[in-house]
Order: structure tokens, then C-alpha cells, then sequence
């Protein structure tokens, strides 16, 4: 899937752990400059011996830093220059990809402005930005929450009347995926399970060229780079988990399934990069510990698309691609045989994933020096993970008026369901609207640290709005993408858990192809536009008008914009 925007039960590592040299060498002569280590993933051959892959890793000059022995992937780190080369024939070894370097801050590290420029520059998400300022409550039912009359998202799904039947099981656990989760916000805590969360990222300050990623660790609140498992500091995963499961506690809104337990299982930077052996971490212990359903609102970096066999790339780059391919599989593929439903957003490029198209922004990350983006034709054979793995349900998203949002992708056989995620061009005039992007949780510390709330604590910008009881206030924030879609499918998944599963030994005990088969069965038919093509337009806040068509391709039961349909919450519980 694209960068929507767009994990955990071991500690991550120390910095200084992953980037000591791989191995003991004798003393190099005083004119040369020491080895350069680097770090790769690293993935065994089914049936082989960790004992066997780990020999391999040992003779290619390189040193296991840690295993995940459910899906035979380990982090190595080396100082050979030549250790693809020297192990990828291994007959132990199935893949090998190049890992992010994570490094101490220099002391002339930028200052952290722009700690989220990898979201904020591919992805659309934030593009709600700018709309009238001022919200008014309405004409709120008298159940609802204070914030209900901006949750049109609630309304398309009919969650408020699938409450009177189900409002989920405390019982049923949900894994966030994501940059973290804001534990603390009085709109997640009463739903958060802090002991059962994990963080399985170390902050990255600066990539391998020197460039500001996730910031200098002195920068942090804790003034760490190994953040709790408690803490968001990008504000992606707590809007996702806030859609999900915020309370209903009479404060900000409602989440889709508000009696249901958040887990924050971290694979995300704070930046907004999610790497491979995270990614496989994460997924591997939402299985281990039973969780029911999983939100992936993201794409494995460096790749948007991985293919094994595109003329443009190099040996090494087809190599990493079908690495990442291979190992996250096993991990999903893990975590379904444990019960765990999983589900993705489609992404945000708007384009149609059944179709040959350009993609420019790969790889996305420099975790060696010298490595940049570059122009690839991408055929439907390449991969996005994990939106098109198997057993994975992706999600398209839709505006206020149900068409497909314009950022959305797209594909018939490649979406299985849509659910709101936002446009704030779908209005009258197609004129910009934050209030038709999706409102959610947002931590206080952020919109503090981006001047987003003044001094007394109030919104300084349109798509900050504040809520308070008593003397509890929370913050939330308007985001609009498929990433905010995916996880109100996901809390429509979670509500069905809670209505017919059973709680068992590993989960609450509901085969996740049933889930999906609920989930698809029960949502709302959406046929394509009258003669298969919409053309969207944007006027945008410059006084440029942007147009774009794209094209529906299927039935009114299955398409390209929709999959099976808009998922419907109370169809789904009754």
C-alpha cells in the first residue's frame, strides 16, 4: 500500500548495540579509516536450521543481533562490503535486505522541524489543513458524544444504532500497528492496555547521509531514543487507535467499537518509516498473545512497491524487494494461523493497483550512503506489503458523500472493502472543508510542541479541536486517508469478534476468515459511477484547479473503488 499517513513485545536494542562492529579484527593500520558496519535482515530458507543460517550469517562476516525464530529472520550487522554477495547462495539463507542504520545524534544534528517530513511528503493525509475555522456542536443526540455531529464517519457505517447491540468485549484485543499509541489521552486510557503493549522501533536521528529522520534523542520528551510503549510522538497511530476504540465516556468522540482493548504494538519510527523486522516482530507477537484483530495503516520501507524482477533494478535491489516480500508473509501468514485478523489500508497515490503504472519514490529511505529514488515502471506483479498479502483485508476510503476519496487507490481484485477515510474536496464546489476529513484523538504534547494550542490551552489551527469534562480536556485531530479508513473497518472487524466469537485459550476465538467473511458479507453494495469513470476536481486555497479520472472497474457486489461495499457496523452485529 502507499504511505498511508499515512511493533512489539521485546525491547528494542540500544543504538550503541546495533551499530558496534559485527566482530572482532585485528587493528587496522593508523592511515586507514575504520570498517563502516551495516545492518541487514536477514531471512532463512524454510526447513533450514537457525543453527545452519546462523553458521552462514558467522562465515559471510557477519554477527545475529537478534532472531525472530517464528519466522526465521534475524538482524545482522557487518563490516564486510561484501555480504549480500557472500551469503545470499547459502542454501540456509532464502533473503537478504538492507536494515536502516541507527546511529547517535551528532552533536550538530538539525533541530527537529521537520521530524515528520517522510509522512507529510507522501502522503495526503494532512491535506485537511486549511478549511473554516470554528465548529459548532449542532444538533447532537442526546446519547452521543459531545463530538458525535463531526463523526459523519459514524453515521456512514451506522455504528451509533450498532451500539444498541454491540459496543465490543473488553475481552477482545486490538493491535495498533502504528507509530505508537498515546496511552494517556483521556479518550484512549480507559481502553488501554498498557501492560500487554510493545514498542519494537529505536528512534533513527539521522539516516546514513547525515539527514534529520526521527530527530536527536536529547530532543525527546524522555530525552531517549527507546520510547515507551505508551508514548505516540508522530500522532498517526493514536488517531488510528482513538477511530477504533475511544470510550464512550461522555468526552470527544466515539470510537467504532468503544468497549474493545487497544494494544499498541509499535512498528513505526516517529517519523513515519516502518522497516521489516518491526514490521515481522509485531505481527508475530499479536499472535503470540492473542490479539484479534490488527490495523496496518502503512507500507515496509524502502520499497512502496517490491518486485523480484524489475529490469531497473540491481541485483542487490531485487534481492532486498523479494526479501521483504517472502518474510513479511511468513509473518502474516503466522499471525492468521494464530487468529488474528488482519487488516490494511489500501493506500494513498490514487492509482489502480491492477494496472502497469510509474512510481517514483523508491527506495524511500538511504539506509547506506548513495542510495535515492528513482523511476520504475511497476507492473501488478510487484507487491505493496502488506496491503496485498495474503489473508489481509485492504481498505479503500470514501469521502462524506460515499465516492471513492480522490487520494485513494484503487483496483478490482485488489480492494475488498471501503470505509470513510476523508476528502476534503468532497463538498459543494469542491472547494477545501477540513471538517470532511475524519476528527480522532491527538496527543496534547504534540499540538503543543507544532503551536497548534496556545498557552490556555486552546486550537490555534482549524483541524485542532478541543473537548473537555470536568476538568479533563482532550485534544483531536482532522486527518483524511486510507489510513484513517482501514482502521474503522477495523473496529467494524472487532465488533463482529465481540458479537460471535468465543474467548478461548489464543484470542477471543474467532477464525479471522470467518471475521472476513462477515465483514465482506455484510457491507453496503456501492456500484461504480454511472459510465465507470469519476472525474475528480480540486480548488485549491493557491486558486489552482487540479483533475483526475480514474476508472471503476466491476459490479455493483465487487469493484475496483469498493470491493464488496461500504462496511455497515449494524448489519455486521445483527
Amino acid at each position: 500500500m502507499k504511505r498511508l499517513t499515512v511493533i512489539t513485545a521485546v525491547a528494542a536494542l540500544a543504538a550503541s548495540a546495533l551499530t558496534a562492529p559485527a566482530q572482532a579484527a585485528p587493528a587496522a593500520a593508523t592511515s586507514k579509516a575504520p570498517a563502516t558496519s551495516k545492518e541487514y535482515v536477514v531471512l532463512y530458507r524454510e526447513g533450514a536450521s537457525a543453527a545452519d543460517a546462523q553458521k552462514a550469517i558467522s562465515a559471510a562476516g557477519g554477527t545475529v543481533v537478534k532472531v525472530n525464530t517464528e519466522v526465521g529472520v534475524a538482524t545482522v550487522t557487518t563490516t564486510n562490503a561484501d555480504f549480500v554477495n557472500a551469503i545470499k547462495n547459502n542454501p540456509a539463507i532464502e533473503g537478504v535486505a538492507g536494515n536502516r542504520v541507527i546511529g547517535q545524534a551528532p552533536e550538530t544534528a538539525k533541530v527537529r522541524a521537520n521530524v515528520r517530513k517522510a509522512i507529510q511528503a507522501k502522503a495526503v493525509e494532512k491535506e485537511g489543513r486549511g478549511g473554516p475555522k470554528g465548529h459548532g456542536k449542532g444538533n447532537r443526540k442526546p446519547s452521543a458524544e459531545p463530538l458525535d455531529d463531526l463523526q459523519w464517519d459514524l453515521d456512514q457505517m451506522q455504528v451509533n444504532e450498532a451500539h444498541k447491540y454491540e459496543q465490543g468485549d473488553k475481552r477482545v484485543l486490538v493491535g495498533i500497528l502504528d507509530t505508537g499509541v498515546d496511552g494517556s489521552h483521556p479518550d484512549i486510557a480507559p481502553n488501554f492496555s498498557e501492560r500487554l503493549s510493545r514498542n519494537f522501533t529505536v528512534d533513527i536521528p539521522v539516516d546514513a547521509n547525515g539527514d534529520d529522520v526521527d530527530g536527536p534523542c536529547e530532543d525527546e520528551p524522555d530525552q531517549s531514543c527507546n520510547d515507551p510503549a505508551n508514548v505516540d510522538e508522530d500522532g498517526h497511530g493514536t488517531h488510528v487507535a482513538s477511530a477504533i476504540a475511544s470510550p464512550l465516556n461522555k468526552l470527544g468522540v466515539a470510537g467504532v467499537a468503544p468497549k474493545v482493548t487497544i494494544v499498541n504494538i509499535r512498528a513505526g519510527q516517529d517519523s513515519g518509516y516502518f522497516f521489516l523486522q518491526p514490521t515481522v516482530d509485531a505481527l508475530t507477537y499479536a499472535g503470540d498473545i492473542g490479539v484479534d484483530v490488527v490495523n496496518m495503516s502503512y507500507y515496509v520501507d524502502p520499497w512502496l512497491f517490491n518486485c523480484v524482477d524489475n529490469p531497473a533494478d540491481s541485483p542487490e535491489a531485487r534481492l532486498e524487494q523479494a526479501t521483504i516480500i517472502k518474510a513479511t508473509q511468513r509473518a502474516l501468514d503466522y499471525a492468521h494461523r494464530k487468529g488474528v485478523t488482519l487488516v490494511s489500508a489500501a493506500g494513498n497515490g490514487a492509482t489502480d493497483y491492477t494496472k502497469t503504472i510509474t512510481d517514483s519514490s523508491s527506495p524511500d529511505f538511504a539506509a547506506f550512503p548513495g542510495q535515492a529514488s528513482y523511476t520504475r515502471t511497476i507492473p501488478p506483479s510487484c507487491i505493496s506489503m502488506p496491503s496485498e498479502g495474503n489473508h489481509v483485508i485492504s481498505v479503500s476510503s470514501t469521502g462524506i458523500s460515499t465516492r471513492k476519496s480522490y487520494y485513494s487507490d484503487y483496483g478490482n481484485g485488489y480492494v475488498d472493502v471501503a470505509a470513510p477515510g476523508g476528502d476534503v474536496y468532497d463538498t459543494p464546489g469542491n472547494t477545501r472543508d477540513v471538517t470532511k476529513a475524519t476528527l480522532a484523538a491527538y496527543p496534547e504534547s504534540l499540538a503543543r510542541a507544532n503551536g497548534e494550542i496556545d498557552e490556555n490551552g486552546e486550537p490555534t489551527v482549524d483541524y485542532v479541536v478541543k473537548d473537555c469534562k470536568a476538568n479533563v480536556c482532550g485534544y483531536y485531530q482532522y486527518l483524511q486517508g486510507t489510513s484513517m479508513a482501514s482502521p474503522r473497518a477495523a473496529g467494524v472487524a472487532a465488533l463482529i469478534v465481540s458479537r460471535y466469537g468465543k474467548n478461548g485459550r489464543n484470542g477471543f476465538g474467532m477464525d479471522p476468515d470467518d471475521v472476513e467473511r462477515i465483514l465482506k458479507g455484510t457491507a453496503t453494495d456501492t456500484a461504480c459511477p454511472a459510465g465507470g469513470a469519476y472525474t475528480y476536481t480540486r480548488h485549491l486555497p493557491s486558486g489552482a484547479t487540479v483533475t483526475a479520472t480514474h476508472t471503476c472497474e466491476g459490479g455493483l457486489s465487487n469493484n475496483g473503488f469498493y470491493g464488496r461495499g461500504i462496511v455497515n457496523a449494524l448489519r455486521a452485529v445483527r
